[in-house]
């Protein structure tokens, strides 16, 4: 418990730090490791959906995608009830090239980028709304039958787009790694909901490693728990 609120402050006081970072420090503090694997990407001038979680400093991902890997970045976020606080926060993290589009414009957002080469980061880790809880993929995550949101999968399917996960790694303190995996490709020949249990299977591994690092404050199963599942 001790761990988790040192993460928790980390995150709080490198989220304030992120308003007057110059950008090589961002690059130095926040560096993808494995940059050759959007090569492919790159030549076939394809969009990629990269899902990370909150998981060690997921804020600086918006700075840093921008500045390492030379594609259009497109960062999804729920607006923030204070107009002039969410005004802030979207210049604070779009100040690097990334642009910050409100999750009620996906949709749209993809239309409007689909002839543009993308990397659109959606964080899916988060508990769905009741309002969205008719639409939630459950799997099985930590031992409980969990709700994830179905936005990263279903705009995979909808556009043909591969799913990359980006794992983010505190090396020491205010420096962190980032590695790219390929989560799915050739999306539409899995089942209904595996990319989400993907997603979910690949997060719970690394939280097992050091559960600490993930954010445990944010309230993850809002909408309860399903049956549970004892793996063995």
């Amino acid at each position: 418990m001790k761990k988790v609120y040192f993460n928790l402050t980390d995150i709080l006081v490198e989220g304030i730090k992120s308003f007057t970072m110059t950008s090589s420090q961002i690059v130095k503090r926040h560096r993808v490791t494995n940059l050759e694997m959007l090569d492919k990407y790159k030549k076939e001038k394809k969009s990629i959906i990269a899902v990370p979680a909150h998981y060690a400093n997921f804020e600086w991902g918006s700075l840093s995608a921008s500045l390492q890997t030379g594609y259009n970045v497109i960062a999804f976020y729920k607006p923030l009830g204070n107009p002039w606080v969410d005004k802030f926060l979207r210049w604070s993290r779009s100040r690097y090239g990334t642009s910050l589009i409100s999750i009620f414009e996906t949709s749209a957002t993809f239309e409007k980028y689909k002839d543009i080469p993308t990397i659109y980061l959606m964080a899916a880790d988060q508990s769905p709304s009741k309002k969205e809880s008719g639409k939630a993929h459950w799997v099985n995550f930590l031992g409980l039958k969990t709700a994830f949101l179905h936005g990263p999968e279903k705009h995979a399917r909808i556009n043909d787009l591969d799913v990359i996960y980006v794992d983010i790694q505190r090396v020491k303190r205010g420096y962190y790694e980032l590695e790219l995996s390929v989560l799915a490709d050739n999306v539409n020949e899995f089942p209904d909901g595996e990319i989400t249990r993907r997603y979910a299977n690949k997060l719970e591994s690394i939280i097992w490693k050091n559960p600490s690092n993930w954010l445990w404050s944010h309230r993850r199963w809002k909408l309860g728990v399903g049956k549970v599942e004892v793996r063995r």
